[in-house]
């Protein structure tokens, strides 16, 4: 005797952990730093593990665009640092 084999649904699927990026805020005020690659002064409210906490994020996305093919992650790191400064120095001025 053959029977149907009935599938129970769908799988529940792992959803991907949220990447979690602190606020800027005054409690994280620090002297301000140079970017080693553009010589371009950040703001002074930026602590530098939040700064490359988002340009690790930032990285992350350009890699993603891209494929996450080898090579290129120099490149995305240099345009992630720009992209966040460039933010970060927005931010300060507003």
């Amino acid at each position: 005797m053959v029977t149907k084999r009935v599938s129970p649904g769908k799988k529940p699927t792992r959803q991907k952990a949220a990447v979690e990026v602190p606020l800027l805020t005054e409690s994280v005020a620090v002297p301000g730093i140079e970017s080693k690659r553009s010589g371009a002064a950040i703001p002074e409210t930026v602590d530098p593990n939040v700064r490359r906490q988002l340009v690790a994020a930032e990285a992350y996305f350009l890699a993603e665009r891209r494929g996450f093919t080898a090579g290129g992650e120099l490149e995305d790191w240099v345009a992630a640092e720009a992209m966040v400064d460039s933010r970060l120095r927005n931010v300060r001025a507003a």
